[in-house]
């Protein structure tokens, strides 16, 4: 018979209580923290703006809004927003692209591909274009160049330097010819304002690629580039397969083209208002 030696004691309170205590657990906020895709420190969310978007860690640039460019770029309540309500149409009624569209506006809280307006910077009154990465990745289409052309004839009229945001995958193909169009359509426009002696600055971000590279991107006075930026025409596994060679380290980095040439300056997003602003003083023209 068993006797109360053979039957195991309990080792600590926990288990001689009836009742355990409930495990209470904690609500942890969805997206609180943001993976650095560089370095993959967690950073918390919240403190994304402050930053810039920029890791405090490895330095990335993380993609952002047309207007939380401007935002960061223009003196505050400056910026006057110039055709808002343009909207592109299906002019070749491409399959699906209707949808597309109504994606994109839904993803972007955006009409269009471009926003485009005057502002100041450091007082300076400028003309100012940022292409939205959020509606269809910055893609060019006949609205993207009406809105940059009308922006360039604007700043030409009244003798005002041109800053450009670029970030882009190039041509929107369901706009076909007419997209393409737009290169040379914005490219005389840059000419013109170029002719009459004023102001244009690029500012090159992740990623200008395709006809946008291949026009408007590559026609400043000055060409800047945020640091890592992807900067080209074509894919990389593109050019490796067309011309059947492996491509250098970094090839179509900022750094990279800064090397090459093609690039001017690389600015980091926390010094880049401040950067334009001695780039405009020392340009400083007719249209203050």
């Amino acid at each position: 018979m068993l006797t109360h030696k053979f039957i195991k004691a309990h080792r600590n309170s926990l288990e001689r209580s009836h009742n355990p205590q409930k495990i209470t657990t904690v609500n942890i906020p969805v997206n609180i923290l943001t993976p650095c895709p560089a370095c993959k420190k967690n950073v918390f969310t919240g403190e994304l703006p402050e930053n810039m978007y920029v890791c405090d860690d490895c330095g990335y640039h993380y993609r952002i809004g047309a207007r939380q460019r401007i935002l960061y770029l223009c003196d505050e309540n400056s910026f006057q927003e110039h055709h808002p309500s343009v909207l592109s149409d299906n002019i070749l009624d491409f399959p699906g692209y209707d949808k597309k569209l109504r994606t994109a506006l839904s993803d972007s809280n955006e009409m269009e591909s471009v926003i485009t307006g005057t502002g100041r910077i450091g007082g300076h009154t400028c003309a100012i274009f940022a292409m939205e990465p959020n509606f269809m990745m910055g893609s060019m289409g006949i609205v993207t160049g009406d809105k940059i052309t009308a922006l360039f004839e604007y700043a030409t009229e009244r003798r005002l330097p041109v800053i450009g945001c670029t970030v882009s995958g190039g041509a929107r193909m369901q706009e076909g010819i007419y997209s393409l169009m737009q290169m040379a359509k914005i490219s005389g426009a840059v000419k013109m304002h170029s002719d009459a002696g004023n102001l244009y600055i690029v500012i090159l971000t992740d990623p200008t690629m395709g006809g946008v590279t291949a026009s408007f991107a590559m026609l400043g006075d000055i060409i800047l580039a945020e640091p890592r930026a992807r900067i080209g025409f074509a894919g990389a596994r593109v050019i490796e397969q067309t011309i059947r060679q492996k491509l250098p380290a970094g090839f179509q980095s900022a750094e990279f083209l800064l090397e090459a040439g093609f690039v001017d300056e690389i600015v980091p997003r926390k010094n880049m208002k401040s950067y334009l602003e001695k780039l405009l003083l020392l340009h400083k023209g007719r249209g203050e």
